[in-house]
């Protein structure tokens, strides 16, 4: 595997060093400068050509999402990792980076008791990042901005896609699938991602109506507080209903309901409502919450009435899933490499032949509409 560069931003002397270290005798990965702030970064970014950006958030003179920003006019595919806090206003600015281009984050080490545990805990979460973000196609197409986002200051193209080792393309349809295949009537819309989902969704649910007469239910992997905040923010900007999952909601058409960070979203039958219930269960694919887990439970309650989406995301959480839920004949449709920014998740489902549909994001709102047969509310 080619060694990945990477440049890391930070003003705290002591962050940077923390990040440096982390980093130093990791595979494949060469730290080949640091800068203070994002006004700096844009000079070295010219100068050093780097593989990925490691950028902090608040810094002096330009912070972290106005570099992202001017980053993106003259670099959209280089792929640039946020180093966060756990807060609520980290997860809001974290977003906020997301929508301004930003690729994917990272969380700073938190109550941990030594610098060598965090830089264990930097380590963990940063190098499959980067490894995955670094190994890029060049000269592969830039997918335009997400129609209602690029309103948003700053928003701009991803990344290049990106997939693993070993996982060829599958051929994206051209033409919108309508209907998707499969037969009898939608009951329930089960969505899973991971990286670059936070904006795959936004685009996803843009597109979708007030009057969507099935429920949704979400799997997208982020630490606790920023589900909760992208939930709301998700409520805010599109047309449907979206709400952090807790214990107990019955599911009501239209509504979005999102794992919260840390615990797996199951849905249990309480009479003749269906609900939700969150679970402590241990991690799968090293992710909790984890889109198999709740891919099985609605298999259990809904069966082929389930409609399956697995977006953009690395790794391979959602295949056991999808094949779980394609053996009850529900429909399973899997995002295309070009428009993913990591063709891990969606790759892994196409791959192993458990996809109905392999589609660019821009055409999954219609088909899904599509498959639920121009359904709305009452009907």
């Amino acid at each position: 595997m080619p060694v990945v560069s990477v440049l890391v931003v930070d003003d705290s002397v002591v962050v940077r060093r923390l990040i440096v270290d982390a980093l130093t005798g990791a595979p494949d990965v060469e730290v080949v400068g640091t800068a203070a702030n994002g006004r700096i970064a844009q000079q070295k970014i010219d100068q050093l050509r780097p593989d990925v950006v490691t950028m902090d958030i608040e810094m002096p003179e330009m912070d972290g999402i106005e570099a992202v920003k001017e980053l993106r006019k003259r670099h959209p595919r280089l792929p640039v990792i946020m180093f966060s806090t756990l807060s609520s206003a980290g997860a809001a600015a974290t977003l906020d980076a997301l929508a301004a281009g930003a690729t994917d984050y990272v969380t700073k080490p938190a109550n941990v008791g030594s610098v060598r545990e965090s830089i264990a805990a930097v380590r963990e979460q940063l190098v499959p990042k980067i490894h995955a973000l670094g190994r890029r196609r060049p000269g592969a197409p830039v997918r335009p901005p997400t129609p209602g986002l690029a309103a948003r200051p700053g928003l701009s193209a991803p990344p290049a896609p990106l997939r693993p080792a070993g996982v060829t393309a599958a051929p994206a349809l051209t033409q919108p699938v309508a209907p998707l295949p499969g037969g009898g009537r939608v009951e329930l819309l089960a969505i899973g991602s991971s990286t670059g989902g936070p904006d795959a969704l936004a685009h996803l649910f843009q597109a979708l109506p007030t009057s969507l007469p099935v429920p949704v239910v979400v799997t997208q992997h982020m630490p606790p507080v920023f589900t909760k905040m992208f939930a709301e923010r998700l409520n805010r900007t599109t047309p449907l209903t979206v709400v952090e999952a807790e214990d107990g909601m019955p599911l009501r058409v239209g509504t979005v309901y999102v794992a919260p960070g840390d615990r797996h979203l199951v849905l249990r039958r309480r009479g003749t409502d269906v609900s939700t219930e969150l679970s402590s269960a241990p991690p799968e694919n090293s992710c909790r919450p984890a889109v198999d887990v709740m891919f099985r439970s609605v298999r259990a309650l809904y069966g082929k009435s389930v409609l399956a989406v697995v977006l953009t995301g690395m790794g391979y959480d959602g295949r056991e899933g999808a094949r779980d839920l394609k053996g009850a004949g529900a429909t399973v449709v899997a995002q295309d490499e070009q428009s993913s920014v990591v063709w891990g998740m969606p790759g892994a489902v196409a791959q192993a032949g458990l996809a109905d549909a392999v589609l660019p994001l821009d055409q999954i709102p219609a088909a899904l509409l599509a498959r639920l047969g121009g359904r709305t509310v009452g009907v």
